[in-house]
């Protein structure tokens, strides 16, 4: 973290959670920020489900929910980034307050509720988006959507053409019943919709599913099942959680999807057993507590082919992008991997 970047991490932390990411993305697009580029070496560019990625370190979805700060964002570091979620309909989520810090377990809690400005004016920004960098949309749904599952195909009929990847967003815990979605039968028939308008782009583009921390052994072998049989390509694991278990903040207590140092065990596990159930075969995006190199290197030994962060930011700033990405190299070069893709999955088993 750089002098100023320190500076600007405590003149945010007095204001309120949304105000500073409010502000934060505003900084972002004065180019008040880090821009080092994309961080990249031999050893780190790697190929997941088809896209090119200069190194496996991604921004996840709920930093730039409206594609705000594509350029400077694309600049940050980062191997690709995914914005959203983005809804058909502009809705304005949660009431406030809906963004909480817990800075004694580095840990966020949210409940906004999808608040995004709708699907017509994330494809506007996503038109004049940078053509070399890798940008994914998170796809939700309305929470008064008459029917959920067409949504999702919406909002990727309408701005698909601008995307290199999307993920379908069924498990935040903060849109009610949205995770209901996850089961075996509602899940198929959401994904029938979403690869076939997905097959009718110009320009098809991988399909990820993002779920939840919170399933059980045999849930997760029903999506694995579900995953291979409807031809997506790959599973982000995972959202946030509804666990509050060991957590000391002040705040620890209030409704939301928790996120930050205290999911990173919870959601490696689940990475892994899922790297299990589908035999290393599809690739799978490793997201929860993620604050170091050692961190996403220990995702990735446990079956990520990539991995996301965004609570970390809040406590360590955008150039700890790049700091973990340099970290990940040299961690694979001491360990004698030539790739990333050498290293995924080569430690499963101590998470199993």
């Amino acid at each position: 973290m750089t002098p100023l970047e320190r500076i600007g991490l405590a003149a945010l932390h007095r204001c309120d959670p949304e105000t500073a990411h409010g502000l934060a993305l505003k900084a972002l697009r004065l180019g008040l920020a880090p821009q080092p580029g994309p961080v990249t070496s031999a050893r780190l560019r790697t190929d997941v489900a088809g896209l090119t990625l200069p190194n496996p370190v991604g921004l996840a979805a709920g930093f730039d929910k409206n594609a705000e700060a594509l350029s400077p964002l694309s600049r940050a570091g980062f191997g690709f980034i995914e914005v959203g979620a983005v809804t058909p309909r502009p809705q304005p989520g949660n009431p406030r307050p809906r963004l909480f810090r817990l800075s004694e377990d580095r840990a966020v809690i949210n409940r906004f509720g999808f608040n995004n400005l709708g699907m017509e004016a994330a494809a506007a920004r996503l038109a004049t988006r940078p053509k070399d960098a890798v940008i994914g949309l998170n796809l939700g749904a309305n929470k008064d959507s008459d029917d959920r599952a067409e949504d999702f195909a919406r909002v990727l009929g309408h701005c698909g053409t601008h995307l290199d990847f999307a993920t379908v967003n069924v498990s935040s815990p903060n849109t009610e019943k949205l995770r209901d979605l996850q089961g075996a039968e509602a899940l198929s028939a959401l994904l029938k919709g979403v690869m076939e308008t997905r097959d009718w782009l110009p320009n098809p583009i991988p399909i990820f599913l993002k779920i939840a921390p919170d399933l059980n052994d045999s849930e997760l072998s029903e999506i694995a099942d579900v995953a291979r049989a409807s031809g997506l390509n790959g599973i982000i694991a995972t959202n946030t959680t509804l666990s509050r278990d060991g957590l000391k903040s002040p705040e620890k207590d209030q409704a939301g999807g928790l996120s930050g140092q205290p999911l990173f065990e919870k959601s490696t596990r689940v990475l892994a057993r899922l790297s299990q159930l589908t035999g290393g075969e599809m690739p799978l995006i490793g997201v929860g507590g993620i604050a170091s190199a050692d961190q996403a290197y220990a995702k990735i030994c446990a079956g990520a082919s990539a991995v996301q962060l965004y609570s970390a930011l809040v406590y360590q700033g955008l150039s700890l992008a790049g700091e973990i990405a340099q970290g990940l190299d040299a961690l694979l070069a001491k360990d004698g991997f030539a790739t990333v893709a050498e290293a995924v999955g080569s430690k499963r088993g101590d998470w199993l």
